[in-house]
């Protein structure tokens, strides 16, 4: 069974009693989301999405993935925040965080537009030098800085390289379905455009075409992906305490949030799961920081992260909980062969597969860390699948939206990133911005 919440470890710091007590402000948090009553409620598309996609679309989004696959050796996907986290997540998640190094028959995927680094943009560049490139930009409006500015430089690239008529069928726009500066370009130029749903915030979006196209240019099966996030939509649609792990995680955050735990780290003993882990900051950061609340979420890839942050879980102040993302069965294994002169004292390690050695440093770290103050959530995850992909990305969503409803914030909207926008328009001289411009050197 996908995702499964195993709370063992919880003993010593939630009393059973303390799960039903909370409960009320879940059901209540339930019934907010599905009436489409509470604040946000013109960003909820994403909860049946798995089911009210655009099957139209969906068929487009294979077909152009197909022709891409064909067209082109590197495909250069733009965008920032909910624009790349998901898709880049997923293709790490299912393939592996070597994708572009390791043998394939489909294109090697990089991303850019998620910075303002000229050296990373350079990097990106020298990355497509004779080879053929597709791209695919997504932004909502078209002039975000980062994606645009970036925009800017690979479709010069490409009407250079192939001319203006010959880049058209290499350039793909997710953008809005009527207006923005990017739709308007698209529609004039004759780009292939693919909607980001009015209704869909940037951070729920990777069911949608924002992750479906590049995670599909992967070679990824997204029925599969589908298909899980489908089949968590039906296990997590009634608020049953003993049923639904999906709130009974975000129940569980909250106890501990009001126990003046401030921090929860997402762990896991996969490498290939670090940039879901940053698609999880995004979606929780962003959705529940707000009004000088929130737990600010976290990330440790073990056992990596115990040979230099261990200590800390361990031993340093009791600000933080875990979750641990624990995958059973690995995409491949290895066969720890007997060493005969056995220098490095591991053959008690020898007759086994690594797998093995894996899961007892997972066992052996929850119970350390817990019996060190630090409380750990188990999210038992059967493989990396499209499937559990699916799943997993629908279970966080659905969560953070209960949580952030507990908690009395707005899961869906995030004032606070225009702040950062404002002063670097007016540091930059953007037109309308001169006011601001003067009173911000003045600081300087």
């Amino acid at each position: 069974m996908p995702v499964q919440l195993d709370l063992g470890y919880l003993t010593d710091f939630i009393r059973p009693h303390e799960l039903a007590a909370i409960w009320p402000q879940v059901t209540t948090a339930h019934e907010t989301l599905h009436a489409k009553t509470g604040p946000g409620n013109d960003f909820l598309g994403w909860v049946d999405l798995p089911e009210n996609y655009d099957k139209a679309e969906y068929d487009r989004v294979k077909a152009a993935a197909a022709r891409i696959q064909k067209d082109c050796q590197v495909f250069i996907v733009i965008g920032i925040g909910g624009s790349y986290l998901g898709a880049r997540a997923a293709i790490e998640f299912i393939k592996s965080s070597n994708y572009n190094a390791l043998p394939k028959d489909t294109p090697d995927i990089y991303f850019a537009g998620n910075s303002i680094s000229p050296t990373y943009l350079n990097e990106m560049l020298a990355l497509c030098e004779g080879k053929d490139v597709c791209v695919n930009v997504i932004s909502k409006s078209g002039t975000t800085t980062e994606p645009a500015l970036a925009f800017r430089v690979f479709r010069d690239l490409l009407e250079k390289k192939y001319g203006k008529d010959g880049a058209k069928s290499r350039i793909y726009c997710t953008t809005d379905k009527a207006r923005g500066t990017l739709k308007e370009l698209a529609d004039k130029e004759g780009f292939e455009t693919f909607v980001i749903p009015d209704d869909v915030g940037g951070r729920f979006s990777v069911l949608t075409p924002v992750g479906l196209l590049p995670i599909a240019v992967a070679g990824c099966d997204i029925d599969a992906m589908m298909k899980g996030a489908q089949d968590a939509r039906k296990a997590f649609a009634a608020p049953d305490m003993d049923k639904n792990d999906c709130y009974r995680y975000a129940a569980i955050r909250n106890i501990l949030y009001n126990k003046g735990k401030s921090v929860e780290v997402l762990v896991s003993y996969e490498p290939s799961f670090a940039m879901m882990a940053e698609w999880f900051k995004q979606l929780y950061g962003e959705s529940e920081g707000k009004d000088q609340k929130g737990l600010y979420p976290s990330s440790m890839i073990f056992s990596t992260d115990l040979h230099s942050l261990g200590q800390f879980v361990q031993d340093g102040s009791r600000t933080m909980f875990e979750t641990v993302v624990n995958i059973k069965t690995p995409k491949q294994d290895f066969f720890i062969e007997d060493d005969p002169d056995n220098f490095d004292g591991l053959n008690f390690l020898s007759g086994q597969n690594m797998s093995i050695v894996n899961e007892k440093a997972f066992l052996g770290t929850v119970l350390a860390h817990a019996e060190g103050g630090a409380p750990n959530l188990v999210l038992q995850l059967d493989d990396m699948s499209a499937y559990e992909y699916g799943y997993l990305v629908y279970f966080f969503e659905k969560a953070c939206a209960v949580s952030g409803y507990m908690l009395g914030v707005n899961p869906f909207d995030q004032p606070g990133v225009e702040a950062y926008k404002k002063n670097m328009f007016a540091l930059l001289g953007k037109p309308g911005y001169e006011a601001e411009k003067a009173a911000l050197e003045a600081k300087l």
